[in-house]
């Protein structure tokens, strides 16, 4: 089976993507089913030999170095951008990681610290290209969040604190994007989304071809709707 049957041309035909932190499995697999299904695609890491690895196993995808938790380079990135490629047409966030363990009192400070640099990441980022989103007649950004969010455990309590702040971020995103059309006197062109995993391991491809997929569907009808993924 080749990679155009498993992901066929979709309405991302002609995007513009860009995925925040996304040199890990999870953000191969969606390059991979964007660049298959024609979207222009900007991958932003951190490190540096990582992206260049990336570029030379995925020629088309597009890399940028930027630490996304610094307000300064993200709008140094966003200059870059539009000057190489324009305005985005969609958003993933996959700035993330795990530390936890060793109930409440194990939650430390530091990994906290860690923790919140998904959040910050995304703040940032969704904040800088919200203009752009707003204005493409297909905006979508989705983040990866956890089940975790509703249930809660002691030795996860950093972990799920930080994923349900970047829901509550992500929702209020959608809300914004609703009330822009709504004030504009017309339809909605965007969306957020927030896609929930157990663990993404193994689902790399099933992330893909939902995130992917979100441009087959109206913005009205997954605006501030949360996705569910899980092993077949």
């Amino acid at each position: 089976m080749t990679s155009s049957e498993v992901f066929p041309v979709a309405p991302v035909h002609g995007r513009t993507v860009l995925l925040a932190g996304g040199t890990s499995t999870a953000g191969r697999a969606c390059a991979r089913a964007l660049l298959a299904a024609g979207a222009t695609v900007i991958v932003v890491g951190s490190h540096e030999g990582r992206l260049a690895e990336l570029a030379t196993d995925m020629p088309g995808v597009r890399t940028e170095r930027c630490d996304l938790t610094d307000a300064d380079a993200v709008d140094a990135l966003v200059d870059r951008v539009h000057t190489a490629h324009g305005r985005v047409d969609g958003l993933l966030h996959l700035v993330g990681g795990w530390r936890g363990g060793g109930g409440l009192a194990g939650q430390s400070d530091d990994d906290f610290a860690f923790l919140m640099r998904s959040l910050t990441a995304l703040r940032l980022v969704s904040r800088a290209f919200d203009d752009d989103l707003r204005a493409s007649p297909a905006g979508r950004l989705a983040i990866v969040s956890s089940t975790s969010v509703t249930r809660p455990l002691a030795g996860g309590a950093n972990y799920a604190a930080v994923k349900a702040a970047s829901e509550a971020w992500t929702r209020a995103i959608a809300q914004g994007f609703a009330k822009d059309a709504r004030d504009g006197g017309r339809e909605p062109s965007a969306a957020a989304v927030v896609f929930r995993v157990r663990s993404l391991a193994g689902l790399e491809d099933a992330l893909a071809a939902a995130f992917v997929g979100l441009w087959g569907d109206p913005a009205v009808d997954i605006n501030d709707v949360t996705i569910e993924l899980a092993e077949a």
